[in-house]
């Protein structure tokens, strides 16, 4: 990934994500019949605006958050097809795609992270790549519990 010119280019494009992530969720939410699978979708679209708002507070020189202690991650979605979206997408397949775009987002922060040499801006990135793993991993679970569990 090349560097940025600029610390606010890299927030801003950190923030375009952010923004398409939640219209991505929030589209997610749609697509799904009942409303508690609507419900979790809405909630990871409320975790995206939360990752927005920090890095415009970041922009607006706010202090920066440190990077937290790393999530454990299950790869669970390391495993499974890529699903395109689709109007009629069950849960399941729901599930599979965001787990795929989490990961996704990890591995964007990351990256964005080794591309500044700004130790607090490096530290920021970091942060919302284990807040990416995190929602990775509640995805997983949920997953595990409704399609890897056996049920007696």
């Amino acid at each position: 990934m090349d560097k940025f010119g600029s610390v606010n280019e890299l927030l801003d494009f950190a923030i375009e994500k952010e923004e398409e992530a939640n219209r991505f969720y929030m589209d997610l939410a749609g697509k799904m019949d009942r409303p508690s699978m609507q419900q979790v979708f809405k909630d990871f679209a409320g975790e995206e605006l939360k990752h927005k708002e920090k890095l415009l507070g970041v922009k607006e020189g706010k202090l920066l958050v440190s990077a937290e202690s790393k999530v454990v991650d299950l790869k669970i979605g390391d495993y499974l097809v890529v699903v395109p979206p689709s109007p009629d997408m069950d849960y399941q397949e729901a599930l599979i795609l965001a787990m795929k775009k989490e990961k996704a987002s990890f591995k964007l922060y990351t990256d964005l992270a080794a591309t500044t040499e700004d130790g607090n801006l490096e530290s920021l990135m970091l942060g919302l790549a284990q807040e990416e793993a995190k929602h990775k991993l509640r995805l997983e679970i949920e997953y595990d519990e409704n399609f890897l569990t056996e049920k007696w």
